[in-house]
């Protein structure tokens, strides 16, 4: 948010800060400034100059020759066109060699003649208004020779604040004002406003009923009626009637103040409007009384009539289209809050008004509305209709509902001290439904607990009245602390008020000790615990766990976001994998070529049913490419990088360690089926299947292919693995004694036809060899002609056997042996002779 230096002092008139002073106290707050600027420094050159004599131009009637006094100590002689030039006046005096906010650098000049030693400027010039009719006359005495910036009480700063989306309180200078008054300063007081008197207004309220029961919804005066038909939407609509109003430029101090805070002039009645929207943060808006058809306001959705037979809903005609002050044309719904008048809508509630009925330079008679909606509403309307304004920016967040008052008194003294008028009869407010302001107990031994730090009710009174809120006495260890309503949206519990009083205490005086605490007794829960195991093992593997955003493209993603941060983004993704894939690419971009990367996360897809919540499935999707050790004289560098083996490894052990011992890891001729990235290179993939159930694949991995990779880049070997809901464990690990008797050991020479998957070879050994066998391991493979068939390969096992309680005769050692070949046969398994 733009904010005027100038203004916020103008607030807090006991305060003595000079601009690093308050961003310091800003930051602390939570709200730190992210710039200062000078809206008017381009100007630092420019002066003030007295004109001490004025003769027509000899070769030009409408040219003046004057004599201008810059506090040089010598006159100086100026060409000047203008038509106001005055003895003894004042002006913005540019001399030579100044540089104008256009960029044009003053030069000594002869016009028509005539020596010219500088210049008298326009507001134009000056970049102060389109006025180029005449020069700049300066009120009041002023030292000739002086700052202009500072003579025309230009000497601004602009602030550039950083706001936090939950406090809406803060888009004003007063709800920054706030934040910097304290005890010593005193409240924020609004400043007078310059030609404004006393302002005495009958305001026509709704009766005095209690809060539970019904308000009316329609007031009338003044000639002019407001209903709200959506109190939900639009809990309170308040209007006033100014007749009698001259609209035109904006007198300059009202001009300067909000360029100060970034908004632009339009004219006095807007200026009014947004000056008092920068000032108090609640939006206003002015209608042309008389182009509101009928002198009626009516709040409501665009009206909706039953299509004909079908019982299909329809929006009125006329009302589908609606043409807004920017001079677009917009689509509207039926769910759009509009302010319509006896005839069709004329405003966007909370977010803009429209083109017709827009206050213009023939306009004397005005309807000032000022109202609050709710949020939610303003939002989806403004979402849909690809518009925010500063009001909508306002209402989103929440406005001050105990404001609106003050905000209408405001504007309707500025538009009588800078337009004229009068305000004509009572002020019409609208309140369906009232605004009952937020108690919050607070418990200060709450406050200890969790700040580390004793608070007395004394002290929290303290804190938390300069900054709005009430705090009763203390009764039974507990403080009754009353919200104030531009607080309400985001003050609602107990640990938001003692956030308050951190945030005013000041963060950086709480002791830097850490206190005793107490560790919960509620355990982690056990898929928690899983995750973090899973990341310790691929830890201990050299893998580097990443975060990517869940929010993609349409093309990678079923679920649909409600209110997507981006437009190009507008899913959350079905799959892990790609998201890891662009983080490769990134890398690749910078060089770097050996990634061992993973990630841990929520995959989305579409519910099976309508109605039903998207189905959420925790994925493991890991990526390897590069080198797998580091480069030596003594290893050959092809050997080096990752291949199809190292990916299994790592899948194989992953996946008996997510789905249990029985899980199979198995190659796959084909893409993974549909639920896993499908960017594996078919005759180089891996499936990894349920030993229950072949068919339910749980994940898939393998070569990577159509990747954004450099030719430098080794093959990307990457799988994504679906993590079961409940940890499987494969039971608890036994320790056993090491057996003090020595092994027997048997080689078998198998030939096994190609088509045989090792995995079964290895599991019908294991099955069939007895619980005396403690190893085996495959020490060498050969395929050659000497093999019968070509179609066979040759793999020797040495199968360990050993007792833990006698010493094991070679009789025995060679049943089980015969025993294993016997189930071999069975695969077409034949000993090697």
């Amino acid at each position: 948010m733009k904010v005027s230096y100038r203004w916020l002092l103008d607030l807090l008139p006991g305060a003595a800060l000079d601009p690093d002073e308050l961003a310091r106290r800003l930051a602390l707050r939570g709200a730190p400034v992210d710039g200062v600027s000078e809206p008017w420094g381009a100007l630092k050159e420019i002066v003030v100059g007295r004109v001490t004599e004025t003769r027509t131009h000899p070769r030009a009637d409408r040219l003046t020759l004057c004599t201008v006094d810059a506090g040089s100590g010598e006159p100086l002689s100026v060409v000047c066109g203008a038509p106001n030039v005055e003895v003894d006046a004042f002006f913005p005096f540019a001399p030579v060699g100044s540089i104008l906010p256009g960029g044009v650098k003053l030069k000594r000049a002869r016009i028509r003649g005539e020596s010219s030693h500088g210049m008298l400027c326009s507001p134009r010039e000056l970049g102060l208004g389109d006025d180029h009719s005449g020069i700049l006359r300066m009120e009041g005495e002023h030292e000739p020779g002086a700052g202009f910036i500072e003579a025309a009480g230009l000497d601004d700063l602009t602030l550039d604040v950083e706001i936090t989306a939950n406090r809406g309180d803060l888009l004003s200078h007063l709800g920054i004002a706030r934040e910097l008054a304290t005890d010593t300063s005193g409240p924020p007081e609004l400043p007078p406003l310059s030609g404004a008197g006393d302002l005495s207004l009958e305001w026509k309220r709704s009766p005095s009923e209690p809060s539970t029961r019904p308000r009316p919804t329609e007031v009338s005066a003044a000639g002019v009626s407001i209903s709200v038909e959506e109190p939900e939407l639009c809990p309170r609509y308040v209007g006033a009637v100014v007749r009698g109003v001259e609209v035109g430029p904006s007198p300059g101090w009202l001009r300067r103040r909000l360029a100060a805070a970034g908004s632009r002039p339009v004219n006095n009645v807007v200026d009014a409007t947004n000056y008092v929207l920068l000032e108090l943060g609640h939006p206003l808006h002015a209608f042309d009384l008389g182009k509101l058809r009928g002198s009626a306001v009516r709040v409501r959705t665009p009206r909706i009539d039953t299509g004909a037979g079908a019982g299909i809903p329809a929006t009125r005609a006329g009302e589908s289209r609606f043409t807004t002050l920017d001079g677009e044309e917009r689509s509207l719904d039926d769910s759009m809050l509009m302010i319509c008048d006896a005839e069709g809508p004329v405003a966007v509630a909370g977010v803009i008004g429209g083109r017709d009925s827009a206050v213009g330079d023939d306009t004397t008679e005005i309807l000032l509305e000022c109202a609050l909606f709710d949020p939610r509403s303003v939002r989806r309307t403004r979402r849909a209709l690809g518009l925010s304004t500063d009001a909508s920016y306002r209402f989103e967040r929440g406005v001050d509902p105990t404001g609106v008052r003050d905000a209408v008194e405001r504007a309707l003294s500025l538009i009588l001290a800078v337009a004229g008028g009068e305000v004509t009869g009572p002020v019409l407010d609208c309140a369906p439904v009232p605004f009952e302001p937020t108690s919050i107990e607070l418990r200060p031994a709450r406050i200890e607990r969790l700040l580390g730090v004793p608070f007395a009710t004394n002290k929290v009174r303290k804190l938390l009245h300069p900054l709005g809120f009430t705090v009763g006495e203390e009764r039974s260890g507990r403080v009754a602390v009353e919200v104030p309503g531009f607080r309400s949206h985001d003050v609602t519990r107990e640990v938001d008020l003692i956030e308050e009083i951190a945030r005013t205490w000041g963060f950086d005086r709480f002791p830097d000790d850490l206190g005793s605490f107490r560790p919960s007794t509620v355990p982690d829960d056990p898929f928690f615990r899983f995750e973090d195991e899973i990341r310790d093992e691929l830890d201990a593997r050299g893998l580097l766990e990443i975060q990517s955003p869940a929010f993609v493209s349409e093309a990678e993603g079923e679920v649909r976001l409600q209110n997507p941060l981006t437009a190009p983004e507008p899913v959350v993704r079905r799959d892990i994998l790609p998201s890891v894939l662009r983080t490769v690419e990134r890398n690749f971009a910078l060089g770097n070529r050996d990634l061992r990367l993973f990630e841990l996360a929520t995959s989305f897809s579409a519910p099976p049913q309508e109605g039903a919540p998207p189905r959420e499935e925790t994925r493991l999707a890991a990526v390897v490419t590069g080198r797998k050790s580091p480069t030596h004289w003594s290893t050959e560098s092809s050997a080096l990088d990752f291949d199809c083996w190292d990916l299994k490894g790592l899948l194989f052990d992953v996946a008996r360690m997510v789905w249990g011992a029985e899980a199979r890891v198995e190659p796959e001729n084909r893409l993974p089926p549909s639920g896993f990235a499908d960017r594996f290179a078919p005759d180089r993939t891996f499936a990894v299947r349920s030993a229950t159930d072949v068919k339910d694949v749980l994940g898939a991995g393998g070569l990577v292919t159509g990747l954004d990779a450099p030719a430098k880049a080794g093959e990307v070997w990457a799988f994504e693995l679906a993590l079961p809901e409940r940890p499987v464990r494969s039971g608890t690990p036994v320790a056993a004694e090491i057996s003090p008797y020595p092994a027997s050991e048997r080689d078998l020479a198998l030939t096994v036809p190609d088509e045989i998957d090792f995995a079964a070879v290895q599991e019908s050994i294991v099955g069939y060899a007895g619980d005396l066998l403690e190893s085996l391991v495959l020490f060498d493979r050969y395929k050659g002609s000497s093999l019968t068939g070509s179609d066979r390969s040759s793999l020797a096992f040495r199968l360990r056997f050993r007792s833990p309680k006698r010493t094991l005769k070679d009789r025995e050692v060679d049943r089980y042996v015969a025993r294993v070949l016997k189930a071999l046969e069975r695969l077409d398994v034949e000993q090697r002779s």
